[in-house]
């Protein structure tokens, strides 16, 4: 097994894992979570998917793993206690979309991935990022996944205390991030599984049976037992020893993207 890689994609930090044979292969991108695994390096080691003939590169999110300020995650943590839709959940998401385009170029241009369509996956807020990409790009994608994903943002608010004050813009912005509502574009797009932990929020559960309704054909469910929002513990920052109920889920990725490889190469 090679080392991990890692570098900078257009200013994106990535996490790098090779195909056993460290030469030419399709790519897989991945976007991780807010909580625990929160950064590329972490979410890595999380989902590894060791057993893939595929280049797996995890990139950060804004403000996460090399992107803290100063060191911690406490900056994010602030603007989460601001006001958590539109200083953190609606701009970290639109930003890692919007970045990507030029990170995926990058990546092109560092790694033996080629130019063919890649795989696509995300946790938690790191799923709104994949989803986005599915729903709002023509980048080609030959199979995507995301696990307790964000799908519908105004879901994840609700998790936060209080009654969220939206407005006019907040609205706006949740509700381009209602996946759900996007299903249409994003049946079109590549073929989506769709993992859930059983001990997942309520609410964030019912999205993910609810997209994979929405989605017919184009989905697949996965659920995990045991299973709840986070893929490791605390607090997330650096590389962990893989969970047993991450390494279930990280088994069904694999499974999922090697029966899709194929497509890759179209």
């Amino acid at each position: 097994m090679h080392p991990p890689i890692t570098g900078t994609a257009a200013g994106v930090p990535f996490t790098a894992l090779p195909p056993a044979d460290g030469g030419p292969a399709p790519l897989i991108v991945t976007w991780h979570m807010l909580d625990a695994p929160r950064s590329d390096a972490a979410f890595a080691a999380a989902l590894p998917m060791d057993d893939l003939p595929a280049w797996r590169v995890h990139l950060g999110m804004p403000m996460c793993g090399a992107r803290m300020v100063d060191g911690s995650m406490d900056a994010g943590l602030e603007l989460l206690r601001k006001d958590p839709m539109m200083s953190v959940l609606y701009p970290f998401v639109r930003q890692a979309a919007e970045e990507f385009p030029a990170a995926l170029a990058s990546i092109r241009a560092q790694l033996p991935v080629g130019d063919g369509p890649i795989g696509v996956l995300g946790g938690s807020l790191g799923g709104a990022v994949a989803l986005r990409v599915l729903a709002g790009t023509d980048i080609p994608v030959f199979a995507g996944a995301v696990v307790n994903a964000a799908i519908r943002m105004r879901s994840v608010v609700d998790l936060f205390p209080g009654d969220y004050p939206y407005d006019a813009e907040s609205g706006k912005a949740a509700d381009s991030m209602d996946f759900v509502a996007k299903a249409a574009s994003i049946a079109g797009r590549a073929p989506l599984l769709v993992v859930s932990g059983e001990l997942d929020h309520l609410a964030l559960r019912a999205d993910a049976f609810s997209l994979v309704d929405a989605l017919g054909e184009w989905s697949e469910l996965l659920s995990i037992p045991g299973l709840a929002h986070p893929l490791a513990d605390e607090p997330g920052i650096e590389p962990a020893p893989q969970l047993p109920a991450a390494r279930e889920v990280d088994a069904g990725l694999t499974a999922w993207f090697r029966r899709h490889l194929t497509d890759a190469s179209r």
